[in-house]
């Protein structure tokens, strides 16, 4: 057969590889799990199967992560937020307006629950192989690798990453099931090495290890269905109880991850694909979407008035509006409210969104003014074209809580901005002023 085209998509200075299969009425981006390799994975017959049988549901798109196999090689290690950029970006490129999202485990849950929350107008419906919404072992969520572990397969990816006996001993822990063939092994070495170089396979799984996007299932609110091996019942049971609606179909006897190498799990795989597409509507109007919501606001303005006179003060304050529209502006935000001296904001990635508010921060010391600023990502109501509900009555008691200069987020975007570089430090669990529970609040770290 004719291999697919290598296209590329712009996602900001960065191109991001990508091809087309098939040309069906329904898009289906298929986001790989883990890293890959596009023109190796062609080379790959059982694969191959996969994706021609995904494609006879509609028109595929593959993608290969920034930083992996044919897409440019990145320094930096990629967050949630930019993967997301770089999905909607091929998805934009190929003139995709609504696509199924096809991925799971625990490299790919949380791009594409993430982006399924955030972008419901964009995601037709989501598609869930062994669910994962933890990287880290916890009380409440067991299945995970313990801290420990981590440590353990960092140093062996570390030291063997791009070695054929370390590449080998992966298959058999990965795919039980895989072909013990030569050829199938040669074929699997030579696909990792090229889909990951050592440095990026180490910043990856440092990535997965600090995922987690509990917070986030409830926010899915398209088509669902988890697709898992009886050894995952209890995980994707978790999983499934987060996200509303969604439905869960178990995969028996498979033991690996690797649902293209077992012909009796690739046609279950396919037949559970068929059902999610099925369900698939045409778009509706969303009432809800995960945003990062930021507030900010002057500290002592009424002092500064007093001292200024309202001529003055006036004037600084229509200079700390243009600092502040500004910074909104280069990091994507949009004003939703102002009132006196305070911002409400918006952003549809938590990273930006601190980065923005430690720019309108350590923009406004050079006037005088110290400001506060507090963040939180949830579930919004879109109200006559505004954003309301909850999440946003947490980001405003956030803020409420945040001392002269200090920008204050809650455990929810901290977990989201795994691998950006942000640093936090702990400031103890709080109680928000009409808001049920306790929360954990963090300080960036200036």
């Amino acid at each position: 057969m004719e291999i697919p085209d290598v296209q590329y998509a712009r996602s900001g200075d960065v191109s991001i590889a990508y091809q087309v299969v098939g040309d069906g009425p329904v898009d289906l981006v298929f986001a790989r799990a883990f890293a890959g390799d596009l023109l190796s994975s062609w080379q790959q017959p059982l694969l191959v199967r996969h994706i021609l049988g995904l494609g006879e549901f509609g028109r595929v798109l593959m993608i290969d992560k920034r930083g992996t196999g044919l897409s440019d090689a990145v320094r930096e290690v990629p967050t949630l937020e930019t993967r997301m950029d770089d999905l909607r970006a091929v998805m934009d490129a190929a003139a995709s307006e609504r696509a199924v999202l096809w991925s799971g485990q625990q490299g790919g849950t949380p791009l594409v629950t993430l982006f399924a929350a955030t972008y419901p107008e964009r995601t037709a419906g989501l598609f869930l192989l062994d669910p994962a919404a933890k990287g880290t072992r916890s009380a409440d969520y067991p299945w995970a690798p313990s801290e420990d572990e981590w440590r353990r397969r960092l140093t062996e990816a570390r030291e063997g990453w791009g070695r054929r006996d370390f590449f080998e001993g992966l298959l058999r822990e990965w795919s039980p099931e895989a072909p013990d063939e030569q050829g199938f092994r040669d074929w699997f070495v030579s696909h990792m090495r090229w889909g990951l170089s050592p440095g990026a396979a180490l910043a990856y799984f440092r990535t997965v290890m600090a995922s987690d996007v509990t917070d986030v299932m409830p926010s899915v609110r398209v088509p669902t269905l988890i697709l898992h091996r009886s050894s995952e019942r209890a995980r994707a049971e978790y999983c499934a109880r987060l996200i509303p609606g969604c439905d869960v179909v178990e995969l028996p006897g498979l033991r690996g991850v690797y649902t293209w190498v077992d012909d009796s799990a690739h046609a279950r795989t396919m037949e559970a694909t068929g059902r999610l597409v099925s369900r698939v509507t045409q778009p509706t109007e969303a009432d809800r979407v995960l945003a990062t919501v930021l507030f900010t606001d002057v500290v002592g303005s009424t002092e500064h008035a007093v001292d200024l006179g309202d001529q003055a003060w006036r004037e600084l304050a229509e200079r700390h509006h243009a600092l502040v529209r500004s910074q909104l502006a280069r990091f994507r935000g949009e004003e939703v409210d102002t009132a006196g001296d305070g911002f409400f904001a918006t952003f549809d990635g938590p990273a930006r969104a601190i980065r923005c508010a430690c720019a309108i921060r350590d923009g406004l010391r050079s006037f005088g003014l110290e400001v506060r600023a507090g963040l939180h990502t949830g579930e919004c109501e879109l109200i006559a074209g505004k954003v309301g509900g909850i999440a946003v009555v947490v980001g405003s008691r956030v803020a409420s809580k945040a001392g002269p200069g200090q920008v204050l987020v809650s455990s929810t975007v901290k977990d989201l901005v795994a691998g950006s570089g942000l640093e936090f430090d702990d400031r103890g669990v709080h109680d928000l002023k009409g808001v049920p529970g306790e929360w954990r609040l963090y300080a960036v770290r200036a």
